[in-house]
């Protein structure tokens, strides 16, 4: 039996020497999946085809945050009542700085004469997406795109090319835009400090930023998000988000609400020498 035992601690050190079966390698992270292309109408270049009648169907403008109803001017029994409306702002709130929240108040009780909206001032961003009027994208088969808006023929073209910086402020801004997939991204500057961004009394100043993402969730469906940012007014950045819808009556179009000849006796009429009816 000597024997059996000489063979076997002749063979251990051999076996001890055995590397053991190398580890499997562990799996790679799984990828993120590719989001699917979504069936809507493209371009030539494969981008989405916005060209078409858009509206918000909300009540933003009249509250950005969730409201419920009030009583506007009594003379005007329910005509500018405010509607009840749920927020599109994230989290429901806009982060004022201390100083801005006193102003946003001082505005609401104002907001009967002034709201830049009753004497038909330019509506700016992001507040002309959500008025209550339609607004027409124009896209051509070179990638250029214009927004063209019903109220006051508001408009905006899109420089989808390098992007440039305004030379001055304007109540429409200054935008600059590119594509991240099927998104639109739009990032505007430039603006003026003279709009609002709803009728209670949201403002801004000359140092707003805005970041929009207009992303196609159907053919008749854009998904859309702005990003708000001002350092002079707002304690962070915060988001609104909202449905736009696309008109498919056959006879859509974009009317011309040239809005400046009803403003006029608001704006000029305290400047006659003889009132009107006296």
């Amino acid at each position: 039996m000597k024997w059996i035992a000489y063979i076997a601690l002749a063979a251990w050190p051999l076996a001890a020497q055995t590397p053991a079966p190398a580890p499997k390698a562990a799996s790679a992270a799984p990828k993120a999946a590719t989001p699917a292309r979504v069936n809507v109408p493209r371009m030539p270049d494969g981008k989405p085809n916005l060209n078409g009648i858009w509206q918000a169907m909300n009540t933003a403008n009249w509250d950005l945050v969730t409201h419920g109803p009030s009583q506007g001017p009594t003379a005007y029994g329910t005509f500018l009542t405010t509607p009840p409306g749920i927020g599109v702002v994230q989290g429901d709130a806009i982060p004022y700085l201390p100083d801005a929240a006193f102003k946003k108040k001082d505005n609401y009780a104002n907001r009967w004469i002034a709201d830049p909206e009753l004497k038909c001032y330019l509506p700016g961003v992001p507040r002309a997406t959500y008025m209550p009027y339609p607004f027409e994208f124009i896209q051509s088969a070179n990638g250029t795109i214009l927004i063209a808006y019903e109220y006051a023929e508001a408009e905006r073209t899109i420089n989808m090319g390098k992007p440039t910086e305004s030379q001055v402020d304007s109540w429409m801004g200054w935008s600059n835009g590119h594509w991240e997939g099927d998104t639109l991204v739009i990032d505007v500057t430039g603006m003026n400090d003279t709009s609002w961004l709803d009728r209670a009394g949201d403002f801004h100043s000359d140092a707003l930023h805005v970041v929009e993402r207009y992303t196609p969730m159907s053919a008749e469906l854009l998904n859309y998000e702005a990003t708000v940012e001002d350092v002079n007014v707002f304690s962070r950045p915060w988001k609104i988000s909202m449905p736009l819808y696309r008109h498919m009556e056959k006879n859509a179009r974009r009317m011309e609400f040239k809005c400046e000849e009803f403003a006029e006796e608001l704006l000029y009429g305290p400047l006659r020498r003889k009132p009107v009816g006296k």
